[in-house]
């Protein structure tokens, strides 16, 4: 009879991803690999998120002047053919604002600050509505990127193609080793998706009369792609 032969194969993660494999017990006649595969997808969503931030002597007027901020952004969204629904509120709050330079603090003012977040699939609204948020005094921490909303179906692309990476490495070994790669025996799957976040400048106000004529800092840019990486570790038999 031959001498049972144990292959153990553990392939370096290569990449911020990676993570240690699963603890895998060797068996007799089998081979257990880990690959990386990837998928790249266009970003269907662009999300754009803000600050409206206001600050006045009293919660009062600082509450009222934060409600005009928030009209005006409603105003931008359906210029620019948004539904204001489409926009959501993270947070709200009210807090005072004190003078710490004296001894005993001083109140000087109550400021208000919430957070909104737009989510846009035509791309072709996110350049003019990102410019005259950028312009406004109020909106602070201006922000967009890109996502995808489907993205289980990358997902499993990216582990498909991991998977016939892991398989194929396999093959290749057992073949070396003289032997047939047999069926699937084990497999773990980690995903991992990468989003890239890119800061909108603020408009300077002195912009003012330019501002139509200025290409909306996003024009003409294709977004990034989206890639979700996948790694699987697989244990096969040996022939």
């Amino acid at each position: 009879m031959k001498s049972a032969i144990v292959l153990l194969v553990v392939l370096a993660a290569g990449c911020a991803l990676a993570q240690n494999p699963p603890a895998i017990t060797a068996q007799a006649n089998t081979v257990y690999t880990s690959a990386e595969g990837r998928f790249e997808a266009a970003p269907d969503t662009a999300l754009v998120q803000f600050n409206i931030s206001a600050q006045e002597d009293t919660s009062k007027a600082a509450y009222q002047r934060a409600a005009d901020a928030a009209e005006q952004v409603r105003q931008i969204l359906r210029a620019n053919g948004v539904d204001a629904k489409a926009a959501e509120i993270g947070f709200f709050s009210i807090q005072p604002v004190y003078d710490w330079r004296q001894p005993k603090r001083r109140l000087v003012g109550y400021r208000v600050n919430t957070n909104v977040s737009l989510k846009l699939k035509d791309f072709t609204k996110v350049g003019p509505i990102v410019q005259a948020l950028g312009d406004q005094e109020y909106a602070e921490n201006v922000s967009l990127n890109y996502t995808l909303d489907n993205i289980d179906a990358a997902k499993l692309k990216a582990v498909e193609d991991a998977f016939q990476r892991a398989r194929a490495e396999a093959a290749t070994l057992a073949k070396a080793g003289g032997r047939t790669l047999g069926e699937l025996s084990y497999a773990s799957v980690d995903t991992f998706e990468q989003v890239r976040v890119l800061a909108a400048p603020m408009m300077a106000k002195a912009a003012g009369a330019r501002a139509e004529a200025v290409a909306p800092p996003t024009a003409e840019f294709t977004p990034h792609k989206i890639t979700v990486t996948a790694r699987v570790n697989a244990m096969f038999g040996l022939k």
